[in-house]
């Protein structure tokens, strides 16, 4: 296979900068990948999917795209290959594959009908050119047959300046539901739990508000205020997904391990060091916590265990406390060795959405969060990231994340719900988590004349 490389003149330059110059290609999709940053764009071939529809599209040329009459399913889609993997300096990281996002939406009608936003529900592009950041330089990768002169194109758009449409709220984000309406769907969570219907809910509420401009435009400012090592960005026609995820879902590793590290648990962060450290300890030694925990924990070894060598789930990690710029998170950790006859895909669209943000048992968790929650989560605790072509990958939980349709921006934020909880406690937790984003955003609130 053809491979091109070079390393950008442009160096002093952030991920921001240049995801902002190419923001007119097609497919432009940036990923953090825990300090493995990429910049992806102009797929060879992609599929997107809107209600019950799937499209596919294929380049014809350097920006422009044709639709195909009759689309691929999503695993025919996905062909993984170790001949085809692009090595470069690191062999860490994205080497050339499939990029995109998988909304909650779409990942939870694969099991239960409930109602789905109008915005694209996912979108998969298989890309063999890309913007890597390693070696403290951004480097450029194709193996494409016009590699060459894609690279002459994208330093000429590298070393343009350009303007951004600055996002703008006509009003402030703000909870879709009020206090009272939260409380009323916690306590019948805790109806349903005393009746045997599940043991925890992950119960989120939205935030909302109606804006212009891009999404885009505050991206820098929050990823700096989040530090989040799995945050992303991807836009969509009129579709723009913002994230400033902590958790990852599943790591993809060589030799069919596979990992994951569900979030459950979470303590607020405070300037003084030692209220700070308080509050980590108070959430290191809350049993409530640990026990929502355990139950994701072995929902999770449940979901690997169905695609996974025979005794070869292991609880590696239980229960560690991770600091984030906001809060304070229990994590847990769990690996596997996948069955050599498993498509990486179809396990990831399997386990798919992940059991942190739904809850246990996870059908009947989905089926009670579309009764109470009253409105589609979109991408929210979907999943962002990549596989490459040989089968190894990483992919996120869309937590900490904000979207943008046509007008309408909105944000989430909740917690599980277990027989343990109290309510105040609960609907402070929401506040908690994305305060520090919701702050942010707010200052976009244009003034009223």
């Amino acid at each position: 296979m053809s491979h091109f490389q070079q390393k950008l003149e442009t160096q002093h330059i952030s991920a921001f900068d240049l995801i902002t110059r190419l923001k007119e290609l097609t497919g432009l999709v940036y990923l953090h990948d825990n300090n493995h940053p990429i910049i992806a764009f102009l797929p060879n071939r992609f599929l997107v999917g809107k209600s019950s529809n799937i499209q596919e599209f294929y380049r014809e040329n350097f920006n422009h795209y044709s639709q195909e009459i009759n689309p691929t399913s999503i695993l025919e889609f996905s062909t993984f290959d170790n001949n085809l993997v692009l090595r470069n300096h690191t062999n860490q990281g994205f080497q050339g594959g499939y990029i995109g996002f998988f909304g909650y939406d779409y990942s939870a009608n694969l099991s239960v009908n409930i109602k789905s936003h109008p915005q694209p529900s996912f979108f998969l592009g298989q890309y063999s050119t890309f913007l890597k950041f390693h070696e403290h330089a951004w480097y450029f990768y194709s193996h494409d047959e016009n590699a060459e002169e894609i690279y002459q194109d994208i330093s000429h758009l590298i070393h343009q300046e350009t303007n951004i449409d600055v996002l703008s709220l006509s009003e402030k984000c703000h909870p879709r539901w009020s206090k009272d309406q939260y409380l009323n769907a916690f306590n019948q969570v805790q109806e349903y739990i005393k009746a045997g219907d599940c043991y925890q809910i992950n119960l989120t509420q939205e935030f909302i508000a109606q804006a212009s401009g891009s999404l885009l435009s505050q991206a820098e400012k929050l990823w700096k205020l989040t530090h989040a090592p799995y945050s992303g960005y991807l836009k969509v026609d009129e579709f723009e997904l913002l994230s400033c995820s902590p958790e990852l879902f599943i790591e993809f590793q060589h030799d069919r391990q596979v990992k994951t590290r569900p979030i459950k648990g979470t303590m607020p962060r405070f300037d003084d060091p030692a209220a700070d450290q308080l509050s980590k300890e108070k959430l290191s030694q809350s049993q409530k916590d640990q026990a929502e925990n355990v139950m994701i924990v072995d929902l999770l070894r449940n979901d690997l265990s169905l695609y996974a060598e025979t005794g070869s789930v292991q609880t590696t990690k239980l229960f560690e406390i991770e600091s984030f710029n906001q809060v304070h998170h229990m994590v847990s950790e769990i690996t596997a060795t996948l069955k050599q006859d498993i498509h990486p895909m179809e396990m990831l669209l399997s386990a798919l959405p992940g059991g942190s943000i739904t809850g246990a048992p996870k059908i009947r968790a989905m089926q009670i969060i579309e009764e109470l929650e009253e409105a589609p989560r979109g991408a929210y605790c979907g999943s962002l990231g990549y596989f490459n072509f040989d089968g190894t990958g990483c992919w996120n939980i869309l937590i900490r994340s904000i979207q943008k349709y046509q007008d309408q921006l909105s944000m989430w934020a909740g917690g599980g719900i277990t027989i343990a909880s109290d309510a105040e406690a609960e609907y402070q937790e929401c506040f908690d988590k994305i305060s520090a984003m919701l702050d942010l955003i707010n200052t976009q609130q244009k003034p009223k004349n």
